[in-house]
């Protein structure tokens, strides 16, 4: 339109014609409109990027929230694993410690095992003797006499049963060494047996008084206390009468015991009269009707007449005070002294009426073999052997247990 006008009209007409005015105003109202439409397009489409922006940003946002909201989860499963793993070692560590299940041992494997030495020294040596021989003679003999006797078997017993073996060699015309074995463990089970009627500890009927001597250091203590645990795991009562009242610490040793075993105990202080001692646990053992009471002596040797006079002092009040009850007067022997025991023996044996021995530390030596000796030449019964250091080894004494046990 406008190049219409401007073909027909002069510029000065043009300009002064009220018409071309109102165009050119209706131009300039259409190029406004126009720029306000191209605004508002760039903005809208500037508000269209910032959108897809945001949106993008926030897409991505979203993404990385994700990330960290896994993580924080696996975080957390991470502490509570952690925390449960340490609840439960925490609850494992307030529980008592799982114990080892100890093998049992029946009593021939227990003794088997405390008599280890005495077999390697005697029965091994014999096994030898019998293996180097093609036939029965006197030479073998005397090789097997020096193995007894070395075991501490002593020299009376071992001509005993080696005459024994000879006459019996004789009678069933025995010529190959290697049956000599099964005879000569058979001629000292008899042997045994023939010194010695009963090797039962006696208790029965109750109440019973159990009085325990022996020189010092042979394990009187430990024998009492290993005693009243046996007692008191068979249901029994127990009392211990605390009469070695001469020897430091024997008392406290002794209530260590009682408190082992759960028994209880009477005592007085240090140097007091013994016979006192065990007036005053025979009142306690009847008041508390107990089924045992064990009474522990002094253990001197140093002088037999005051040993005598103490010993018969205690006897008297046990014989005037508790006259109904079961009465065991135990000799506690140490098996690693050999002869030495044999010697103790006898000296009690002169002052008090000895009913039975209990012989410690079987497992500690190679002489078991005084047991032989004790009861062929003393007839002193071997009622108890400690075969180990346990509470539970000391355990009553059997011949054909303890003979097959060396010879196994």
């Amino acid at each position: 339109m406008l190049n219409w006008f401007k073909k027909k009209f002069t510029k000065k007409e043009v300009e002064d014609d009220p018409k071309v005015e109102e165009i050119s105003k209706v131009e300039d109202l259409q190029d406004d409109i126009l720029e306000e439409d191209i605004e508002e397009e760039n903005i809208e489409l500037e508000e269209n990027i910032m959108l897809d922006d945001y949106i993008s940003d926030n897409d991505h946002a979203l993404e990385e929230e994700e990330k960290v909201l896994e993580e924080i989860m696996d975080t957390r499963q991470e502490t509570e694993e952690i925390k449960n793993t340490i609840e439960l070692e925490k609850v494992s560590d307030e529980l008592p410690p799982e114990k080892p299940k100890e093998k049992k041992f029946s009593l021939f494997e227990k003794l088997k095992n405390g008599l280890t030495k005495t077999r390697k020294d005697m029965s091994s040596k014999i096994e030898s003797i019998l293996n180097s021989y093609k036939r029965v003679d006197e030479e073998l003999y005397e090789e097997l006499e020096e193995v007894l006797v070395t075991a501490d078997v002593g020299a009376t017993t071992t001509m005993e049963i080696i005459d024994r073996l000879k006459d019996r060699v004789k009678k069933e015309k025995i010529n190959d060494p290697l049956a000599v074995k099964e005879l000569l463990k058979d001629e000292i089970k008899k042997l045994m047996k023939e010194s010695v009627a009963d090797n039962t500890l006696t208790i029965e009927p109750l109440p019973a008084v159990i009085l325990v001597v022996g020189v010092n250091g042979v394990g009187k203590t430990t024998t009492i206390g290993k005693l009243s645990h046996k007692f008191r795991e068979e249901g029994k009562k127990v009392l211990i009468a605390a009469g070695d009242t001469f020897r430091a610490a024997a008392i406290e040793q002794l209530e260590e015991w009682a408190n082992r075993s759960k028994a209880e105990i009477i005592s007085h202080s240090e140097g007091a009269d013994p016979a006192a001692v065990i007036y005053d646990g025979i009142q306690a053992a009847k008041a508390r009707k107990s089924d045992i009471l064990i009474c522990d002596t002094a253990g001197r040797l140093h002088n037999k007449s005051n040993l005598m006079n103490e010993l018969n002092k205690i006897f008297r009040v046990v014989e005037r005070e508790y006259s109904d009850a079961t009465k065991e007067v135990l000799l506690v022997l140490d098996a690693t002294t050999g002869q030495n025991a044999i010697s103790q023996a006898k000296t009690f044996k002169e002052v008090a009426n000895i009913t039975g021995v209990a012989l410690t530390k079987l497992d500690g030596t190679a002489k078991g073999g005084v047991i032989i000796a004790l009861q062929s030449e003393l007839g002193l019964p071997v009622k108890l052997v400690g075969v180990g250091e346990g509470i539970d080894d000391l355990q009553p004494f059997i011949v054909d247990d303890f003979v097959e046990a060396i010879f196994d």
